[in-house]
């Protein structure tokens, strides 16, 4: 596995939020190590786009999605908190929301975080935050460090399009405006995905990222230095 380097954030949101799916998001912090693979996300535009937390201007609490790309932008929603990799270049707002990971590793930890089943873990962006311990104190945080949250790219496989996972583009859920934008994806008939699944009115038929069984997989990698808190 490799560590996503800024020029993978310095595109389109649309682009960004599809290429996520299938790699892996790591947590590293004192009580351990927590990783999954990123199975479902959403965009959010720089321009016209009323449901983006900077479509009305920057302000203190959005500040990060104005900086470069592949920076973390954490935000909190009903007591809990939503994570964000900032994309495209500093000054164009924009940022890729991650909705939900298949765990695969310190999946007691995640556990011990939010005393829930499996299937419950991190399946919808706020209990993903509360499975990592990812919080306010994590925002602006640069995911191309490598250190205590990154995001790896997986081993791939290429498969035959039957055998082959592909993603389903939606529109966006638990938005209030722009409602109709299809900016949501997923990893098909994957259970770890948050919210309904009937609105699919998109399949990606060119997509070769398969996710395999949680035994076969590699540990994440650890950068040389990498935090432990």
């Amino acid at each position: 596995m490799s560590l996503l380097a800024r020029d993978f954030y310095e595109r389109d949101p649309k682009v960004v939020a599809a290429e996520l799916i299938g790699k892996h998001l790591v947590r590293r912090t004192l009580q351990g190590v927590c990783s999954g693979i990123i199975v479902e996300t959403e965009a959010y535009l720089a321009t016209d786009d009323p449901a983006s937390h900077s479509y009305r201007g920057k302000t203190r609490k959005n500040a990060t999605m104005f900086g470069r790309a592949g920076l973390l932008y954490v935000y909190p929603i009903h007591g809990r908190y939503c994570l964000n990799a900032v994309t495209e270049t500093r000054g164009v707002a924009s940022a890729v929301l991650i909705r939900a990971v298949q765990p695969i590793l310190g999946i007691e930890l995640m556990q011990f975080r939010r005393q829930s089943p499996l299937i419950d873990l991190a399946r919808g962006p706020a209990r993903l935050c509360e499975a990592y311990a990812v919080d306010r104190q994590l925002d602006g945080w640069d995911l191309t460090q490598g250190r205590r949250i990154w995001i790896e790219s997986a081993p791939l496989e290429i498969t035959t399009e039957d055998s082959a996972i592909k993603i389903q583009i939606t529109r966006r859920i638990g938005v209030t405006s722009a409602h109709d934008f299809q900016l949501r994806y997923i990893a098909r008939n994957c259970e770890f995905v948050s919210g309904p699944r009937k609105h699919a009115d998109a399949l990606k038929t060119d997509n070769s990222i398969r996710l395999v069984v949680c035994n076969d997989l590699e540990p994440p990698h650890f950068p040389d230095g990498a935090y432990s808190n």
